[in-house]
Order: structure tokens, then sequence, then C-alpha cells
């Protein structure tokens, strides 16, 4: 029976559903008081996403007290790239920071084949376990970084403003990076196909930093990539729906559509009406509510979700922001934003 299948993945399936599915990305984080309680007992930002019973245990805080149609791993993107051979440290208020940055053939000759069981057995721990315990009253999110998010960090060695170092190396020797990223891009396909055996029931592709390129080189280096892996993963999971988020996407929205991915998440930069229309009618939308609606009133709150859905349409919705929850805000909030969208039904009726 349908109604044994969790409202979330039957809407990524193009099902029709009676209101559409929300949930939050980065919804467990650091504007919870319970998760914030948590980082001062473990303060290594590894421990917490590497130590299943930690991780479990943060996954499921939002769970506990929203209920979202969605619950996803709490994870990093980076968290698979030790397993081919590429070490980072965490630093809280600094992001990612690696020792010795990819910049040479001889570093990307030297990359290990990926083994997910071997090197990131907690993985399967943490989504077996949320499997187990949310037991299909909502749907279990896997995530992974896409190869151009990665090589990114990989190669500028942290965050950047501008990724003059991979550019450069994009512009002066691509075919080293198009090798990279194409190793990338298997170990990315693997460790998707793994957290699928392993119980996520759809799998959300970050290509959070593609959204720097132009329309031109995101067609050269990030969606080459991102169709690698979509078609490894399709041709053993077809059923398993993929959504694609990329931050600052409106210049390549009808690209990300080409990716081969179920669902285009949509950032809070694109008017949702005019994002269906530049998808077309046969793609389904993730989004996209500005995350900072949600240091507004209750009543600005309801009517930006009632704007969102009534723009996106009765089909093929997932409600969600255009990126993740801010820090700071206010956590009754966010509990408002979800008991609102689960009304959504009735609002749009009563409207």
């Amino acid at each position: 029976m349908a109604t044994d299948i969790p409202l979330l993945l039957r809407a990524a399936r193009g099902e029709q559903v009676e209101r559409p599915p929300v949930w939050m990305m980065r919804q467990a984080g650091r504007y919870m008081k319970v998760y914030r309680d948590l980082r001062e007992k473990y303060p290594s930002f590894r421990e917490r996403s590497e130590n299943a019973e930690i991780a479990i245990e943060i996954s499921l805080q939002p769970w506990r007290a929203f209920k979202p149609d969605g619950v996803i791993m709490f994870s990093d993107i980076l968290t698979p790239l030790p397993g081919i051979g590429i070490d980072f440290d965490i630093v809280e208020s600094k992001g990612p920071l690696f020792e010795n940055p990819i910049r040479t053939q001889a570093q990307i000759d030297k990359l290990t084949s990926f083994n997910p069981d071997k090197s990131l057995p907690f993985i399967k721990t943490i989504l077996q376990s949320l499997r187990s315990e949310v037991n299909n009253q909502s749907t279990l999110l896997g995530f992974v970084g896409s190869p151009w998010t990665l090589a990114a960090y990989a190669i500028e060695g942290k965050s950047s403003k501008n990724y003059s170092i991979i550019k450069g190396m994009a512009f002066n020797e691509p075919a080293m990076l198009h090798q990279f990223l194409s190793k990338i891009a298997d170990a990315i396909a693997i460790y998707v196909k793994y957290q699928i055996d392993c119980g996520a029931q759809v799998v959300q592709l970050f290509d959070s930093w593609a959204g720097n390129l132009s329309p031109q080189d995101y067609e050269t280096f990030a969606l080459p990539y991102q169709q690698q892996i979509v078609r490894q993963v399709k041709e053993t999971h077809p059923d398993t729906p993929l959504i694609l988020y990329i931050s600052g996407s409106a210049g390549v929205l009808e690209r990300m559509g080409k990716s081969g991915v179920d669902i285009v998440s949509v950032d809070w930069t694109v008017d949702m009406a005019e994002a269906r229309q530049r998808l077309g009618k046969e793609m389904k939308v993730q989004g996209n509510i500005d995350p900072g609606v949600l240091f507004g009133s209750h009543d600005l709150i309801r009517d930006r979700i009632i704007d969102t859905i009534r723009k996106a349409g009765n089909w093929g919705h997932i409600l969600n922001l255009g990126h993740g929850v801010l820090v700071g805000t206010p956590e009754d909030n966010v509990r408002y934003f979800f008991e609102t969208a689960k009304q959504a039904d009735k609002l749009m009726a009563a409207v």
C-alpha cells in the first residue's frame, strides 16, 4: 500500500500526495540548544559526525522536536575524502583545512580506490539505526558532495571566496583536473550506492560551490561529473530518487536539470514559479524559502510557505529552505514552520 511508503519518498517518485513534504537543510545543527549542549561535550566536528552514536543522536534531534518528513544523516560532504587518501581537519569557526592540498599529478596518481565499508564503517551503523528508529514515519535521506565542490576544497586547501587555485588548474592544467574530478566522481558514485544499501531512501548531492562557475565552465567541470555519478547510481539503483543542490544556482538552473537527477533543489534567489518554468514540467523541485524568513514573524513565515507552495504547483514539490537553517534562528520559528507546512492543504483551501 502507498500509505506504507513515507510521504517525501512518494513525492520524490512523482506520485500525487496530499501535501508537499517538508524538511530543512541543516535542520540538525547550531540553532538548536540540544545540539549546542552536545557540542560542548564533543567539540570536534569529526568526532560528532564520525562517531555513530553521536551522529545518530544529532540526526534525531530535529526529528524528535519537529517531526519533519525527511530525516537526514548528520555528516559532512568531505567525510569520504580520507577513504581515497585525502585527509583533512575541520576547525570550529574556520571550517575545513587540508594540510596537503591536491596540486600535483603525483598526488592525484597516489589516490586510492574507495571502499566505504573499510574507510567509513560508521556510516552503515548510522543509516541502519536511523532507518530503524524512524521506521518509515519519515523518509531517510543520505547525502554526498559533488566532484567540483570536493575538488575545490581539496585543491584550495580550505574554504575560498574566489576559487582562484582550482580555476587556475582548470584553465592551465585541465587534463589533470578532469582526471581528479573523474576519480572523485567514481568514489562518490560508490558512496551513494553504499548509502542506499545501508538504508537511505533518497540521496541529495551537494555541489555547493558550482554556482561560482560560469555556465560554460559549469558544463565543462561540474555537469559531466554530476552525470557520471547519476549514471553509475541509476545502473544499479534506478528507483532511488536523487536531488541536486547548488548554492547560487540561478545562472545554471536549466543545466542542473541535465544532470540526470530526479529533483532540483532551488535556492531562494530564483522565484519558484520561474524555476518551474525554466526546469520544465517533468522536473520535480525542492525549496526554496529564504532561510532569513525564519527570523520574521509567524504571519510572514506562513505567507511565504503558502506563496512557495502555490508557485510550485500541486505535483513534485518538496518544501524546504533555499539553503541551510541559519545559526541563531529561533527554534520556535522552526517549529512553527514545520507545523504550518503540515497544514498546507488546509491553508491553501482557506486562502
